[in-house]
């Protein structure tokens, strides 16, 4: 029998355990620390999105085809090999290769992860259940994260080395559950050559983009409003100290603008009620707010503005999030939803250049 708490509480703990890595929330850090130039460093970023942006589609059509458990699984390989790459390298290639495993290990559980959820509580008769797990889900991630970002200061403490073993232990440890999770049988690999179910996916997820304009609208508009928000944070990391934050209160501030998505995730049990765009307008609107709260020559302020963006930006992850796995078909699932995290990362490429230059300028 199938059992829906547990293939929950399965998923729950390979994301709140994938969450806590101190060496990756620290890297830039670390491998400076490590004698590494800060044009090494921006390369072995560079090797991280381009691998990211090559693999994400293609590592969703995988899962479709071959088994969401089985791409979980694979993520959780990934991220297990990158850190052992990390802690063995000695050089730039070792770290762009612990790079580019580690973009893969990302790829692999983007859209499996919903995916699986989705089909589960559907083969429960639950789908209405989804937006909890959304909800649940990326708060558990925000928090990890934020414990991560607040711990680079012990990481720093323990040395590279240490760092990447402790990042190593928690990515073994998150391939337990895993294993563990099982694949609904309504979701279960349709047989035939692999070859020809690949292509079958691949022209089943396009005829669904090509006549479905609405779902397409819909990812625009989530990576939109998440780009400008992202690019936001990022850059309050700069802006703040600027305007006399000082340093030894940075990763606490930073941790507080970390845990402002939290507020807004658990907001979208409240908003319920709003259609999605009335929802949309509203939380895009925040988001521009806060961006131009953020340009302001005040601290709290510019605070402010960092973190209404953050908190409407996972507003709006959930809902769009909850209705574009409503849309699209099961066989689809994980491939149409890392389209949707593809999409985020083209906005991107058109928002980090033109907001640096706007915030650079101020």
């Amino acid at each position: 029998m199938f059992k829906i708490k547990q293939q929950l509480r399965r998923l729950y703990a390979v994301t709140a355990i994938s969450s806590l890595q101190i060496a990756g929330a620290s890297w830039v850090a670390l491998l400076a620390a490590r004698g590494f130039s800060l044009a090494e460093i921006g390369f072995a970023e560079g090797v991280f999105h381009l691998v990211s942006f090559l693999f994400e589609v293609p590592s969703g059509v995988i899962a479709d085809v071959f088994g969401r458990k089985k791409s979980m699984v694979a993520s959780q390989c990934m991220f297990v090999a990158a850190s052992a790459a990390m802690l063995l390298s000695r050089s730039m290639g070792g770290v762009c290769l612990a790079m580019a495993l580690s973009a893969l290990g990302y790829n692999f559980a983007s859209g499996s992860r919903e995916a699986l959820a989705y089909e589960s509580l559907k083969a429960c008769g639950r789908e209405e259940a989804y937006q909890q797990f959304a909800v649940n889900d990326l708060t558990l991630w925000r928090v990890g994260s934020a414990l991560a970002t607040l711990c680079a200061g012990f990481a720093l403490w323990l040395g590279p080395r240490a760092a990447y073993g402790v990042d190593l232990a928690f990515a073994l440890l998150g391939l337990c559950p895993a294993l563990l999770l099982q694949e609904p049988e309504c979701s279960t690999p349709a047989s035939g050559h692999p070859a020809l179910r690949i292509r079958e996916a691949v022209r089943e997820s396009i005829v669904f983009i090509l006549h479905s304009p609405k779902a397409l609208r819909l990812m625009l508009c989530n990576a939109a409003v998440g780009a400008v928000a992202t690019m936001l944070l990022y850059l309050l990391q700069a802006r703040l100290p600027a305007l006399g934050l000082p340093a030894g209160w940075l990763g606490p501030a930073l941790f507080i603008l970390s845990l402002s998505g939290t507020l807004g995730a658990q907001a979208a049990r409240f908003a319920e009620g709003i259609g999605f765009r009335p929802l949309a307008l509203l939380c895009a609107g925040g988001v521009f707010a806060g961006a131009l709260l953020a340009a302001a020559p005040c601290l709290p302020v510019a605070f402010a503005g960092g973190f209404l963006a953050g908190m409407l930006d996972d507003l709006l992850d959930v809902r769009s999030d909850v209705v574009l796995n409503g849309m699209v078909p099961s066989a689809q699932r994980a491939t149409l939803v890392s389209v949707s995290s593809l999409t985020f990362s083209l906005v991107m490429l058109a928002a980090a250049p033109l907001m640096g230059a706007v915030f650079g300028a101020l």
